[in-house]
């Protein structure tokens, strides 16, 4: 028989965005990461940032990335250069994490590039689940036209100060999930309520 997934850790969830060299999580390199954790109190149904619990960190490159891409996200060529070294970035962003579940808007995207990573330096994936903070605001908010996350930001009035900055992007999305939360927590009494009412996406006709 086969090890079994290990516990999750349902009253601490982790947000996180990254930042890469490109679109393309297959090929493209991982330049940034950042990460705050969630309080999350099942029996008051509340759910809290805790600025105090975050991570960020830029990881070491070889070759930097383009002068386009550097405008985009403002990690300078000697950031890039005087990163940490990948395979500690990764497991330190591995002991940061925990047993907690990963949230991410379009989490896919996030979620190939920190595995392809993490096989590569660390020689094993993130046992850690993951979730779509854009699939919670569609089942939540089911009338929204709304699908990239400036569009999610504009309807409820978020200011994110540095857009694509990671730790900027990411507060961001915390503020986004607090925003939904009234909605989201009377449905679910644990995390796999929340992974089942996100899986209810997929029968969603979003409107453009």
């Amino acid at each position: 028989m086969g090890s079994s997934a290990p516990p999750v850790d349902e009253t601490r969830w982790v947000m996180l965005d990254v930042e890469t060299s490109g679109l393309d999580p297959t090929r493209d390199r991982l330049l940034a990461i950042a990460a705050i954790g969630l309080q999350v109190d099942w029996g008051d149904k509340t759910l809290n940032v805790d600025i105090g619990d975050s991570f960020e960190v830029v990881l070491q490159q070889d070759q930097v990335s383009s002068k386009d891409n550097i405008l985009l996200h403002g990690i300078g060529v000697q950031q890039q250069r005087d990163g940490m070294a990948p395979a500690l970035a990764l497991g330190a962003f591995r002991s940061f994490v925990g047993q907690s579940p990963l949230l991410a808007f379009h989490a896919a995207f996030d979620q190939t590039m920190i595995a392809r990573y993490a096989r590569l330096h660390l020689s094993a994936d993130l046992p850690n689940p993951w979730l779509d903070l854009d699939h919670l605001c569609a089942v939540t908010f089911e009338r929204v036209k709304a699908r990239a996350l400036d569009e999610w930001l504009n309807h409820f009035g978020i200011r994110c100060l540095v857009r694509h900055q990671a730790a900027a992007d990411t507060l961001a999305e915390c503020e986004l999930l607090q925003r939904i939360w009234n909605k989201l927590a009377p449905q679910c009494a644990c995390w796999r309520d929340v992974q089942s009412l996100a899986d209810q996406h997929r029968w969603l006709v979003r409107a453009c």
